[in-house]
């Protein structure tokens, strides 16, 4: 309902304003650390924390950014025996004030189980790729040249718990997994952040779930995880698991932003187990200041094409691409596409 949404929006402002106060108020804004996790010891100025803070706000969507809306403007049905949502506190530290004293603040985190929703799930659409590749790499530098070349550490130093696609996306790639993903599997998550986006039930039925990505805080606050590495494969895109490793790996909604994609897939191949899978998810969402640039020239079905093109040149055969997208009620404001591009050694 509207009035749900002006509810929504004016706490998440005040919640910002409230923050950004505090922040300037601090004499020592040098570190952020999840305290109920070891401090790993990331360092960001107060200038980074500013910049990567605006960045999330002008190019996150701001429905992504409302994610801890009130009990009563989400419809709390249930299909099975998961919950819908999964809740909980995260308490960061930002500095110390001028006595030594931590200054901390909560933050409200809401996590999408992808059960238990309105939304139903048709059977995955196959999708033709039928771009011929030439057997020479055809992409040049600029075709990797991003609006914002600055550093990607600082981009990402600020820990963005929030979703940058849409629930019913999330809950068909969830469901997605589920059917797609044996039990007893090893997965690799690259470019992963703060959720997975696996089925409740992998954290107990998989043997590993490893993940590497930008931002440590994030990681740490993945629970889905066994293991992680923090890694930025746009300044060193290598791998530091062992040959023929996992059975499974996924990236989601990120691929667009690297600049030596090819060089990570033929990382994943080798990690992969003969037999192993590659499963890259794709919408339509993306930070375009940090995309690449003929990503942003193309539509759905040719990123869909440039990302089999990039597995090519990586030393896999042909993918298979699915148009996974969640059916949703009438009237739901949003319905975000989600696409697969399924890849095996």
């Amino acid at each position: 309902p509207f009035h749900c949404l002006v509810v929504q929006l004016t706490t998440t402002m005040v919640r910002l304003l409230y923050l950004a106060t505090a922040i300037a108020a601090s004499p020592l804004c040098n570190a952020l650390s999840v305290q109920r996790k070891a401090n790993i010891g990331t360092q960001f100025t107060r200038s980074n924390f500013i910049y990567s803070t605006a960045s999330a706000i002008f190019f996150t969507d701001i429905s992504n950014l409302v994610t801890a809306s009130s009990p009563a403007c989400a419809a709390e049905e249930t299909n099975n025996n998961n919950p819908r949502y999964l809740e909980s506190e995260v308490q960061a530290k930002y500095g110390d004030d001028r006595n030594g004293n931590p200054r901390t603040r909560e933050m409200h985190v809401r996590r999408f189980t992808g059960d238990s929703t309105p939304y139903t799930f048709p059977t995955p659409r196959p999708l033709s790729l039928v771009k011929e590749w030439p057997e020479e790499v055809p992409f040049e530098k600029r075709d990797f040249f991003r609006a914002d070349e600055g550093d990607d550490e600082i981009f990402y130093n600020l820990p963005r718990l929030v979703y940058h696609i849409d629930e019913p996306a999330v809950a068909a790639l969830t469901q997605y997994y589920r059917n797609n993903i044996p039990a007893g599997s090893k997965i690799l998550d690259i470019c992963s952040s703060w959720v997975s986006h696996c089925p409740l039930e992998f954290k107990d039925t998989m043997k590993r779930i490893s993940g590497t990505g930008m931002n440590p805080l994030e990681l740490i606050e993945n629970d889905q995880l066994t293991d992680y590495e923090a890694r930025n494969l746009n300044v060193n895109p290598t791998l530091s698991y062992d040959d023929d490793t996992f059975d499974v790996v996924t990236c989601v909604v990120s691929i667009d932003y690297l600049i030596h994609p090819i060089e990570v897939l033929k990382e994943v191949r080798r990690v992969l187990k003969p037999g192993g899978k590659v499963i890259i998810s794709q919408s339509n969402r993306c930070f375009p200041s940090k995309a690449i640039a003929m990503w942003l020239n193309m539509d759905d079905r040719q990123h869909l094409e440039l990302i089999n093109g990039y597995a090519k040149y990586a030393g896999f055969g042909p993918g298979i691409a699915y148009d996974i997208t969640a059916s949703v009620p009438a009237g739901e404001p949003y319905n975000d596409p989600m696409f697969i591009v399924e890849i095996s050694k």
